[in-house]
């Protein structure tokens, strides 16, 4: 991201980060420390440079470093340096030491039509099935294109806190691991599953139904989403769970049912994934299960990835519209699998497109990809955009008269883009209706309520009638826009800082959940309109 659109006092920030660094007396405190700030890769590596803090303060140059009175650019450039043992491990340590109101994302440019080609990371919904489908697998499998974000990392490092072999390249976005069977290669165990969902899904349903015991941390954002219903379906084939906190929430010890399994049946309307996990799950079990699905939702777009994904490891799995029949003691192949680049990532730079009046190609996007925020592109196009292949990707061109169609539409199926539609409704001719998404309350923050209250700090009229939103056209007006820790919330919210400079993104960087450098290509594609202006 460009420094100069990121406020910060680096004063402040780098003496808070002294006075928790230097705090830190023993051996063992030390080690808690970096514990809490990094994953397992990346902890030794920083106790090899930095194993205790007394060897910080023997050492002439750090000790000059963290008595500095002031943070001038080779005290930043050094202490950035020393935390950037660890991807994200700066960005930890500021939330640590309570300084995420002092990052804004602020756009210091006029941003006309833009003219751009992007290229975004691999799907995360696809690159955790695929993390967990490996190592259920007999086989050694290597992952290609897959996404590096903290979700991702959460994964792999849960996978190698469980004993799994598995070599991670960053730079050429591979991942290696080594299958074992649906055998758990550690029988007991802890690990962390921060604020990913689909970790916290698909892992706790393997671990269930494994023959181990083990610990599952998360995030305080984690603590508070849904889990009762994957809990209440493990609970009933056997497995054995000890809630640390709040009952029916994580954090939780699990004892596993040693892959026992039954007919069951599961409520799906607060996430699809619990139904995901299941699938993923029962190849590997002894017997063959049958899953009916209670709940008026009997499939869903990520569901659909799911099943396709199961079917290019080997797996079938029949549906009949009312129940999902799998077989057990199947064998999930493993070999080589290409992860699909993120659409989710691809609507926020088509977005861009449609309110600026401008065009936007996205590297890649095809229009045969399995991920149902394919559907947003076909909502773009119903609100006055053009949509045209080409050789790089899908391109969308916003109406040349910057003016777009409000619409009514049912976003249940790929609600991960309701707050995208929600921004780009301010831009259009007439109030929009997005329906049924009620369940986004429940996901990384109140997904709806966020959209009302922060709309309504920019001028714009929002109604929340039961699941809908209805969002009216308006003028914005400059504020500061909260994004709840939620990834979505800052990439969905940073459009509106194409039309009206004085609106400001708190805490920027949550993106980094899923899309690590959001904000730099966001710049990079700004640039390139100014570029060709020039």
């Amino acid at each position: 991201m460009n420094n100069q659109n990121i406020e910060i006092t680096k004063n402040e920030l780098v003496k808070k980060m002294y006075q928790v660094i230097l705090s830190i007396e023993t051996e063992e405190e030390c080690e808690q420390f970096f514990e809490d700030l990094c994953s397992p890769n990346e902890l030794s590596a920083l106790k090899q440079r930095f194993a205790v803090a007394a060897m910080l303060k023997q050492d002439k140059v750090y000790n000059e470093i963290f008595q500095a009175t002031g943070a001038g650019t080779g005290t930043i450039s050094r202490v950035k340096r020393m935390m950037n043992y660890g991807s994200g491990c700066m960005t930890k340590l500021m939330d640590r030491v309570d300084m995420k109101d002092k990052n804004l994302y602020i756009m210091n440019k006029e941003i006309g039509e833009i003219n751009a080609i992007v290229e975004v990371p691999g799907s995360k919904s696809v690159t955790n099935r695929a993390l967990l489908m490996a190592a259920l697998s007999k086989d050694e499998t290597v992952l290609e294109g897959v996404l590096f974000s903290d979700d991702s990392r959460y994964f792999i490092d849960s996978l190698i806190s469980l004993g799994y072999d598995i070599i991670v390249n960053e730079q050429e976005k591979k991942v290696k691991i080594k299958g074992t069977g649906g055998n758990v290669p550690n029988k007991t165990g802890e690990i962390n599953v921060g604020s990913a969902g689909t970790a916290a899904r698909f892992l706790t349903a393997m671990l269930a139904l494994s023959e181990g015991e083990y610990t599952i941390k998360c995030s305080e954002q984690m603590e508070r989403r849904p889990m009762k219903p994957l809990f209440d379906v493990l609970v009933d084939l056997g497995a054995e769970f000890t809630y640390l906190k709040e009952e029916g929430f994580l954090p939780v010890r699990v004892k596993g049912n040693n892959k026992k399994s039954k007919d069951i049946t599961m409520d799906i309307s607060k996430s699809t994934q619990f139904l995901s996990a299941m699938l993923m799950v029962a190849p590997v079990l002894e017997n063959d299960i049958k899953i009916g699905i209670c709940s008026d939702k009997k499939i869903g777009s990520y569901v659909e990835i799911t099943i396709d994904m199961l079917k290019d490891f080997g797996v079938t799995v029949e549906f009949d519209g009312e129940s999902y029949n799998v077989k057990g003691n199947q064998q999930i192949k493993g070999g080589r699998y290409i992860v699909e680049p993120d659409v989710s990532a691809a609507c926020y730079f088509y977005a861009a497109a449609a309110i600026t009046g401008g065009c936007v190609t996205v590297k890649n996007i095809k229009k045969d990809l399995m991920q149902g925020d394919m559907k947003f592109i076909e909502v773009l196009q119903k609100m006055g955009c053009t949509i045209v292949e080409t050789n790089d990707g899908i391109k969308v061109v916003g109406p040349k008269n910057g003016e777009l169609d409000g619409i009514d539409i049912d976003m249940n199926n790929f609600s991960d883009q309701a707050l995208t539609l929600s921004v780009v409704a301010v831009f259009a001719n007439e109030p929009t209706r997005i329906r049924n998404i009620g369940h986004i309350r429940g996901q990384e923050c109140n997904r709806m309520q966020a959209i009302v209250k922060e709309l309504g700090k920019c001028g714009i009229k929002v109604e929340e009638l039961d699941d809908d939103i209805i969002v009216y056209p308006g003028e914005l007006k400059p504020t500061v826009i909260e994004t709840y820790d939620d990834h979505r919330v800052a990439m969905s919210f940073t459009l509106l800082t194409l039309k009206e400079k004085g609106i400001k993104i708190s805490n920027p960087m949550c993106c980094k959940k899923t899309f690590e450098n959001y904000y730099e290509v966001f710049e990079k594609m700004c640039e390139r309109e100014l570029i060709k202006k020039l």
